[in-house]
């Protein structure tokens, strides 16, 4: 079920590139993060008001399945969809080359939450 979905768009950088001239796999990781704060901030819950909540939400499981590669100066749009928010919050991310319209990455975080004080988690299933 879609709770909430959003878009982020991004230039790939010059420096994001490995030896074959394409963006390296763990960059994507980065991508999913930068996606994601800019969606919890369009959410007025950013990390910081997690935080003020005496709350972080470290990612506990991550799927990625890469499709095509990106290259530097390609416009990627970046989908994310927050389809669960308790007992975790699961968010799906697709990416597309803008200027082809071809989807290149999926992925999907799961991030549970833990009481920042204690560092106890809080999820349950």
């Amino acid at each position: 079920m879609c709770l909430y979905k959003s878009t982020y768009e991004m230039q790939v950088p010059f420096h994001d590139l490995d030896p074959m001239n394409v963006v390296w796999h763990g960059n994507y990781i980065k991508y999913l993060e930068q996606a994601r704060c800019d969606m919890l901030s369009k959410l007025n819950y950013g990390y910081f008001d997690m935080l003020k909540d005496n709350y972080a939400y470290p990612v506990a499981k991550m799927n990625t399945k890469f499709i095509k590669p990106a290259q530097f100066g390609d416009v990627l749009l970046i989908d994310t969809e927050l389809t669960e928010i308790e007992p975790s919050i699961t968010i799906k991310y697709i990416i597309y080359n803008k200027s082809t319209s071809e989807k290149i990455f999926e992925g999907m975080t799961m991030q549970i939450g833990v009481n920042v004080k204690t560092r106890e988690s809080v999820y349950t299933a």
